[in-house]
């Protein structure tokens, strides 16, 4: 059978003489069928082993009749959100509407609710009383239980009890999605089938929940800050799937709902499996009339290398999300996808990433983690690398060496960024040294997020002097080869910790390195983080200690203007920063200055001469490679 994408409309279905569809899975996103979306993997798998699906791909969640083109499915209707949880899609930090949605044709916004999950559940629900609902995704895995809501900042239930769902399945979700059908399709009804790993279901029958951890009550979570931090730390303690416990979360009306324990992670051969399956690797033909899909940019011509993230960073969902432990695929598939780009149409000969979360982790960060699972309680390279860490970038090497030589490849780069203190770890700089030589379009974005080392602790990130030890070796190593190429550092303001006298810190930094980026990032609440907990309850969960939290918008616009504090529309936030913290010096003509005064009567010290400015035609960038006299003479 030629290959072809899975069924969109009632007119696909009797083509291909299906009377009905096992599954109907209903989706956020734009139908998009490569392997960089979760939902191709999860309808291509159960299609290989043997189900039919068919996709509702963004349907009208006014109207009751558009999840129903299909009728009734036999096992189950599947929901996801889409590739994003819908509010960070649909809202900046400042909770402004956002203008274009990635992952609809023609980045249309709009064309799903907020909330979409728990929108998509209720309408297949006023239809379908009794069908099974399955829902997963980010958004389903983020709220899989308690957790705090930025949007409406409090404390939500559950999305399992407010999508109405029978189901949710968390994580990455092959293990579990097929546990499932197999379940279902054996008659068991989903009330029963409370034994599949990666999943949570909901009871009332208390004594049916064995070996189990009890979380706070919820109403007791939702009233309390202490209580809320307390739960989410243990639930944070359980995301391992060798050491996870099973969690239980009692509501009103003796409402119990269950999470169990992680699924386990792919194996090398699964996950070659996964990406070998049919994808026709681009968005459904009829979204060309709105311009396509303008998400599918980023990964068409891109390799996903890995999988997981040991890296631990407190403001990210990865480690409830995909786990800490790396997954990764085999050399041999990766050359084997790498050669269906060379034979697209629009391939230019330059494979845009080789990655995942962090791209230089192929393997788990010790051995222990393949057997017993990453250690409760310790990261493997915050504060510090863990002296069992195994860092080695041998197999990544090699892997790219071997992309590069392929015929009709011309470039291959590294774009999903480096951990630059595991790079350090490495006693062997042969990686960095190839990948400035090779793999650098000019710019290497990193994510030291921060400069202050007190901030840096919160965030769960290496001390500012591993940073600068990065910088020097990148430094020295573009000069050895004789390249001109640069940094973009990422940096965050208002992170828990963040007053203004270390964002005022972060600005002296830039000013050094005579740098000024041209987006900031404020820290973003999304759901089920460590960095979210601190936020809400103006605690660190990992200790109960207090931590200051930025919440008011003129502070937070304070510290994002410091970072930016070349920029004249940010002067007066600026300068009244500088005030508050009692930083006037940093006010006049001098180098050191951060601004200079509105009014000659503002500088203090009379000093009148101005500082030379030097400014690199590429302003964002950072110079990384020394300049000789002459040619400084000349800039």
């Amino acid at each position: 059978m030629e290959r072809d994408f899975l069924p969109v409309c009632r007119e696909d279905m009797q083509k291909r003489g299906i009377a009905q569809f096992d599954f109907v899975y209903v989706i956020g996103d734009a139908y998009v069928d490569h392997p960089s979306f979760g939902h191709a993997i999860i309808s291509r798998l159960l299609e290989a082993h043997g189900y039919t699906v068919g996709i509702i791909s963004q349907p009208d969640w006014k109207k009751k009749d558009s999840i129903a083109i299909y009728g009734e499915p036999r096992l189950a209707f599947l929901i996801s959100g889409g590739n994003m949880d819908s509010m960070v899609n649909h809202y900046s930090v400042s909770r402004h509407r956002r203008n274009q949605d990635a992952f609809t044709p023609g980045g249309i916004m709009g064309k799903r609710p907020d909330y979409a999950t728990i929108v998509y559940g209720n309408l297949i629900r006023q239809t379908y009383k009794k069908t099974p609902v399955l829902i997963g995704g980010v958004e389903a895995s983020l709220r899989r239980l308690a957790h705090y809501d930025y949007w409406s900042n409090k404390i939500r239930r559950s999305i399992l009890l407010d999508s109405g769902a029978d189901i949710l399945m968390y994580g990455m979700g092959e293990h579990s999605i097929l546990a499932l059908a197999e379940a279902l399709d054996s008659g068991l009804p989903p009330e029963q089938i409370t034994f599949v790993n990666g999943t949570v279901y909901k009871t009332r029958k208390k004594e049916d929940i064995y070996d189990a951890v009890f979380l706070p009550e919820f109403e007791k979570t939702a009233q309390d800050k202490k209580v809320y931090a307390r739960s989410f730390y243990l639930q944070y303690s359980n995301t391992d799937p060798f050491s996870g416990r099973r969690l239980v979360e009692e509501y009103p009306n003796q409402v119990y709902v269950v999470q169990n324990p992680p699924a386990l992670p792919l194996s090398r051969q699964e996950m070659d499996d996964v990406y070998a399956l049919p994808y026709m690797r681009t968005y459904h033909p009829s979204y060309e009339k709105a311009g396509g899909v303008p998400a599918i940019a980023e990964v068409k011509f891109s390799l996903t290398s890995n999988r997981g993230c040991f890296g631990g960073c407190n403001f990210c969902a990865l480690t409830f999300h995909q786990g800490r432990i790396i997954q990764s695929r085999s050399q041999e598939s990766l050359l084997s996808e790498a050669e269906l780009l060379i034979k697209d149409r629009d391939f230019k000969g330059y494979i845009h990433d080789v990655g995942g979360p962090t791209a230089n982790f192929r393997f788990p960060a010790c051995e222990k983690q393949l057997t017993k699972g990453v250690c409760t309680g310790r990261q493997c390279l915050f504060p510090e690398p863990c002296r069992n860490l195994k860092a080695d970038h041998r197999d990544y090497l090699s892997l790219l060496r071997k992309l590069r030589n392929l015929p009709g490849v011309k470039k291959v780069f590294i774009r999903s960024g480096i951990r630059f203190d595991y790079l350090l770890a490495d006693s062997d700089r042969t990686f960095l040294k190839e990948l400035c030589q090779y793999h650098v379009s000019g710019q290497l974005k990193v994510a030291p997020e921060h400069i202050s080392d007190q901030v840096l602790q919160y965030m769960g990130k290496p001390k500012a002097a591993v940073y600068r030890r990065f910088v020097r070796e990148y430094e020295n190593m573009n000069r050895n080869l004789k390249k001109d190429q640069y940094l973009v550092p990422y940096l965050m303001s208002s992170h828990p910790g963040s007053t203004l006298k270390e964002a005022v810190e972060l600005a002296e930094f830039l000013r050094e390195l005579n740098y000024m980026p041209e987006q900031v990032q404020d820290f973003y609440p999304t759901p089920s983080t460590i960095s979210t907990c601190m936020y809400y309850t103006g605690l660190n969960p990992c200790t109960m200690e207090p931590v200051y939290v930025a919440r008011n918008p003129h502070e937070k616009a304070m510290q994002r203007a410091l970072i930016q504090y070349r920029d004249p529309k940010n002067h007066d936030l600026v300068r009244e920063a500088l005030v508050k913290t009692g930083r006037q010096d940093l006010i006049g003509f001098a180098k050191n200055c951060l601004i200079k005064p509105r009014k000659l009567s503002e500088h203090k010290d009379g000093k009148q001469g101005k500082s030379k400015k030097r400014t690199h035609k590429n302003t964002g960038t950072i110079r990384t490679i020394h300049k000789s006299r002459k040619q400084e003479k000349k800039t």
